[in-house]
């Protein structure tokens, strides 16, 4: 339990906590443990003030014969009695416990402690609900055949002590408090210096592009974080050789399958032409659609898995590539009755891969034109848009500004619990052939990969509009 809330917790705050509770610590202990002494050494400056108290008392007292005489002057009794907290109390009683003079309410002390005659004995006890220090001094006297014994008590309150040891702990404490904030200060401030190359480190690999795999420059370090930027180097390096090797992979394999693709769809459609049997047609039909959704099926995962591995930034004009591309499809649209046009702004510049981002739009106009009627109308659109309209789950944090590129159309759409469903790879709302149901899962991943999102959402009374939002500067 104690590793898991400890997880959450920063280094830094980590570090603060190790170090300065053990010094709040020692400081609280340090305090009463100063404290305990000043008592200590108040009581003992009691002790010795009562011990000569009582002796000069006692001598007060003279016998005369079998009686006492007590020269105690009213004036020495006022001066005992004179301050109410730090009185100076008395009792003189013969024998023990019967009393004579001074105030009659001074507790004897405890039968397990009795004392011998001439030696003084010191307990504590209460009077009032006050802590109380006594002194017991017992003097025998007398004649030897009827001796007496007489009983001096004088007793102190420990309230002025106190008082006095806590003003001196505090008078103690507060420059050491003063210092504890000082040196809380100095460490914060050095711990804030000691972790700076892990805060470069941690900016440098913020502000790195996501395939930008070149080993990391930290010169000026303590050895434990070169330990750790060469960890790193060492990850990317494996991490670049991967994505190297899996570019060559992609490569090949689009050699390697389109290239007997593209030659079976071409002796298919030459066998068609020359085939005369009606039922010879329809397989052959059969199989130029077949090869057709395996070329489109390869083209799709081939460009997904691109998308997954590399995006190049580099400045380019949104406006004017999604222009070119509706433009590049229009004969399709043509020939299938449907109206494709665009809309939006003249120029429009953001940071992006441009062949990323066409094959975006390109698979947003083949959605649209496989899966809505003839005499449809498609639209291409780009605009800014707000910050607050950008993707809650985009990276990007120092965007200039926010691009918007979507694709309209008033066919069919989806229904509410199918645009849940829309960005899933291989899912298909519809069971016309043709489509793979990678298109949108592409878009979404090539929204992603510059630092934005994709959406979908249905239009009134009809239609379906995806939108791709994008941060106009650079991201990270």
């Amino acid at each position: 339990m104690l590793a898991r809330a400890w997880s959450g917790v920063s280094l830094r705050r980590q570090l603060l906590l190790w170090l300065l509770l053990p010094q709040l610590v020692l400081w609280a202990g340090g305090g009463l443990l100063a404290y305990r002494m000043a008592l200590s050494y108040a009581e003992k400056g009691i002790d010795q003030s009562l011990t000569q108290s009582v002796r000069a008392l006692a001598r007060q007292v003279k016998p005369i014969g079998s009686g006492l005489l007590i020269d105690f002057p009213r004036a020495a009794q006022d001066v005992l009695e004179q301050d109410p907290d730090d009185r100076i109390t008395y009792m003189v009683s013969s024998p023990p416990g019967k009393f004579l003079l001074g105030n009659g309410q001074l507790p004897p002390p405890s039968t397990q402690a009795s004392p011998q005659p001439g030696e003084p004995l010191l307990y504590k006890t209460e009077l009032d609900g006050k802590p109380l220090r006594i002194v017991t001094l017992d003097v025998a006297y007398g004649e030897a055949r009827s001796p007496q014994m007489l009983r001096v008590q004088v007793g102190k309150s420990f309230a002025v002590q106190q008082r006095i040891a806590a003003e001196l702990v505090a008078d103690m404490l507060a420059p050491l408090l003063a210092l504890g904030a000082l040196i809380s200060l100095l460490v914060h401030s050095g711990i804030r210096r000691g972790l700076a190359p892990l805060t470069r480190l941690a900016a440098q690999l913020e502000n790195r592009a996501v395939d930008a795999l070149s080993p990391i420059e930290m010169k000026q370090a303590p050895s434990e974080v070169h330990a750790l930027v060469l960890a790193v180097n060492g990850l990317l390096a494996k991490v670049a050789g991967s994505v190297k090797q899996e570019k060559r992979f992609l490569n090949d394999a689009a050699h390697q399958l389109r290239t007997p693709l593209a030659g079976l769809i071409s002796q298919v459609e030459l066998a068609q032409r020359q085939a005369t049997e009606p039922a010879l047609q329809e397989r052959l039909a059969k199989v130029l659609t077949g090869a057709q959704r395996s070329a489109h099926l390869v083209h799709q995962l081939l460009t997904l898995a691109r998308t997954e591995t590399q995006a190049r930034q580099a400045p380019l004009d949104l406006a004017s590539l999604a222009r070119d591309v509706a433009r590049e499809w229009t004969p399709r649209a043509l020939s299938a009755g449907m109206d494709l046009g665009y809309e939006g702004l003249d120029h429009l510049p953001v940071s992006g891969d441009a062949l990323q981002l066409r094959e975006a739009v390109s698979n947003l106009i083949d959605n649209a034109l496989r899966y809505t009627p003839r005499g449809s109308q498609i639209t291409v659109q780009v605009d800014r848009v707000t910050a607050s309209q950008a993707p809650a789950t985009s990276s990007a944090q120092a965007a200039t500004g926010w691009a918007a590129l979507s694709v309209e159309d008033d066919g069919p759409g989806l229904s509410p619990d199918e645009l849940g469903h829309a960005f899933e790879r291989f899912w298909r709302a519809s069971t016309q052939p043709g489509g793979c149901g990678l298109g949108l899962a592409i878009v979404q991943e090539i929204a992603r990969r510059h630092g934005g999102d994709a959406s979908i959402e249905t239009q009134q009374p009809l239609g379906l509009r995806v939108k791709l939002v994008l941060p106009v500067g650079p991201a990270g």
